[in-house]
C-alpha cells in the first residue's frame, strides 16, 4: 500500500508553484498557511514581505507584472518528513519592468521589458504544516534569466533604460 502522505505533499507543493502563473487569491488561501513565510521575499515588495496567503499572491501578481507566459517544468520532486523538494525549470517573456527591492523595501533596480524569452532552472524548497505551506525558500539561476534576457551584459542603450525605470520606479514608490 503507497504511503499517500508523501504523494499530497508533494501535490501540495507542485501545485503551490503551478498558482504562481495563473492562481487566484483564493487558491493561494487553500494552499499556503495563515502564517506561511517566503524566505525569498528581501528582495520583493513591501507586499511580499508579510505571512500568510496574502503575501504568497503578492509575489505571484509581482512576477506576473513582469513575465508573459510564465510556466514551470517540474523536473523532480523529493519529500522527507515536512520538507519538499523541486527541481524545476522556470520559463517566460519579459513583457513588463521588472523591479528589484532593497532591504527597507525599496525600488533598487528596474529592467524594463525586453521581450525576450528565458528559462532558468531553480530548486524550491518547502516546510508544510496543517496540510499547507508554511516555509519556502529557493535557489535560481538569476544570472542565467539576466543573461538571456539581455540584462547582463546590459547594452549602453539598454543601462539607459534601466536608469530611467529605475528613476520611475522609485517616483512612484514614493507617492
Amino acid at each position: 500500500m503507497m504511503d499517500t502522505t508523501y504523494m499530497d505533499t508533494k501535490e501540495l507543493c507542485v501545485r503551490s508553484v503551478q498558482i504562481m502563473a495563473d492562481g487566484t487569491m483564493e487558491d493561494f488561501e487553500a494552499i499556503v498557511h495563515p502564517e506561511g513565510r517566503n524566505r525569498e521575499d528581501v528582495d520583493e515588495p513591501p507586499a511580499s514581505r508579510g505571512l500568510g496567503p496574502a503575501a504568497f499572491y503578492a509575489t505571484a501578481l509581482w512576477l506576473r507584472e513582469a513575465y508573459a507566459d510564465l510556466h514551470w517544468e517540474i523536473h523532480d520532486v523529493v519529500a522527507e518528513g515536512n520538507l519538499v523538494v523541486l527541481h524545476v525549470t522556470m520559463s517566460g517573456r519579459h513583457t513588463g519592468t521588472f523591479v528589484t527591492y532593497d532591504d527597507d523595501a525599496r525600488p533598487a533596480q528596474a529592467f524594463p521589458p525586453t521581450g525576450g524569452h528565458f528559462a532558468t532552472t531553480q530548486t524550491h524548497w518547502f516546510r508544510v504544516a496543517d496540510g499547507k505551506v508554511i516555509e519556502h525558500w529557493a535557489n535560481r539561476d538569476d544570472l542565467g534569466t539576466a543573461t538571456q534576457l539581455g540584462w547582463a551584459p546590459p547594452s549602453p542603450l539598454y543601462m539607459i533604460r534601466m536608469f530611467l525605470a529605475t528613476r520611475r520606479a522609485r517616483q512612484e514608490a514614493r507617492r
